[in-house]
């Protein structure tokens, strides 16, 4: 069980934030963001791989997403950890952890593609960063702003961006090994600025089980499989665009190799600077309605896109139309957590749920890579996360909205004055 501790954040409904709360959430912010441009470091040299060393469709999709998946099965012990460590630890923990890959990968393991499969593999551990940082700012913030606060720290997302924009770059006008040189310092200073700076919430709820058993708990909570569906379509859709994006552009439209990162890049910060507005959104609207919005978009532009339109402008308007409505379902997924989570456990709901948002992106870039390969088309894949949205946004009407009704809470407007994740009640 939890160990009783007084409340310090989640006090109550109203409470002003204090100024620590919000360094805190720019700090975390800032590390998820230096994490995720770590993480992402593949992506745009995947094309320059598959050229140099002769790469099949498969091989290239897999080497992308191998630091998808192992980043999202670490979010799982990682965010228990979190709750019982608390982000003051785990912060300049999993950035230093992350330096070794990104330095193998940018001095040595460039050269064949077991050698990027290792490297991309121990790299995965960037992506845990995520679930350090959703326990870290949620028990800083109360909870009627935790929509809110969860949405910006998740625009740290944006770090995929950074390696969109500037890897390729670099590469050209230095060498490989530059942008891995250069994402490891950032790292390095990153971890030092967090072990200095960085305080964990007065009064955060500390669980006392052992982590087994916590997590036991964990996966016994409807909240959790709940969000989990939820965001594996939403942020899962987020990695799976922004991960292989890059390769459908230049694959599917003869984009070059820079502008195909470039046009990555917009879809992004699209989605990056839509996730604090629809976690903002559903302090207000509730989570329930945001994402079934949010759903809806994403049905209509996978549609749309399956007929590979030209890209100027009904194909642009399609992906970032998709791009807006990901980074909003995915802040209304958190919402929807801090929300139904119980107290100590948001860490560990956090991981399983960010597990299931990657894994959510490991698979469609193989299926892309398959179906291409086979049949020179993306229509069959684009047209499957047509249907998968569609599923999801009927699971939303239904059995979500059934869930946040049946715990007390309407499924639209303020959630004031009801018990939300992270308080001691």
């Amino acid at each position: 069980m939890d160990q009783p501790v007084k409340s310090g954040s989640g006090g109550p409904p109203g409470a002003r934030v204090p100024g620590r709360a919000w360094l805190m959430l720019a700090l975390a912010t800032v590390g998820f963001a230096v994490n995720f441009w770590a993480w992402a470091l593949l992506s745009p040299l995947a094309p320059r791989f598959k050229d140099d060393l002769g790469l099949s469709s498969f091989e290239q999709s897999l080497l992308v997403a191998v630091p998808v998946v192992v980043g999202s099965l670490g979010r799982i012990p990682v965010g228990a950890l979190t709750d019982r460590y608390g982000g003051r630890l785990m912060f300049p923990l999993v950035s230093g952890a992350t330096v070794v890959p990104v330095l193998y990968l940018g001095l040595a393991g460039h050269a064949s593609f077991a050698a990027l499969l290792v490297g991309g593999f121990f790299l995965g551990i960037g992506g845990t960063a995520f679930a350090v940082g959703v326990p870290f700012v949620n028990a800083w913030f109360p909870p009627e702003r935790r929509g809110l606060a969860i949405g910006v720290f998740g625009a740290g997302m944006g770090g995929t961006a950074i390696s969109a924009l500037t890897t390729v770059r670099l590469v050209d006008a230095t060498t490989m090994p530059a942008p891995f040189l250069i994402t490891a310092g950032v790292l390095v200073a990153y971890a030092v600025v967090a072990a200095l700076l960085l305080r964990d919430a007065p009064g955060r709820t500390v669980p006392a089980e052992p982590l087994v058993r916590r997590l036991a708990a964990t996966v016994r909570l409807p909240v959790t499989w709940q969000a989990s569906a939820l965001y594996a379509v939403a942020f899962g859709g987020y990695v799976a665009f922004s991960v292989y994006l890059p390769t459908y552009l230049r694959t599917g439209y003869g984009l070059t190799q820079a502008d195909a990162a470039n046009r990555m890049a917009g879809f992004v910060l699209l989605a990056v600077a839509m996730r604090p507005v629809g976690g903002w959104l559903s302090d207000r609207l509730g989570p329930v309605r945001v994402l079934a919005g949010s759903l809806a978009v994403v049905v209509a532009g996978a549609v749309v896109q399956a007929f590979t339109p030209p890209l100027a402008p009904l194909g642009t308007v399609a992906f970032l139309s998709m791009a807006a409505a990901l980074g909003a379902g995915s802040g209304a997924t958190f919402a929807l957590v801090a929300l139904l989570t119980p107290a100590g456990r948001v860490g560990s709901v956090t991981g399983v749920v960010g597990a299931a948002g990657g894994l959510g992106g490991f698979l469609p870039p193989l299926v892309m890579g398959t179906l291409y390969g086979r049949y020179e088309t993306y229509a069959a894949g684009l047209a499957l996360l047509a249907v998968v949205a569609a599923a999801a946004l009927v699971y939303t009407l239904t059995g979500v909205r059934a869930a946040v009704e049946g715990a007390g809470r309407p499924p639209t407007g303020p959630q004031r004055g009801h018990r939300a994740a992270g308080t001691t009640a």
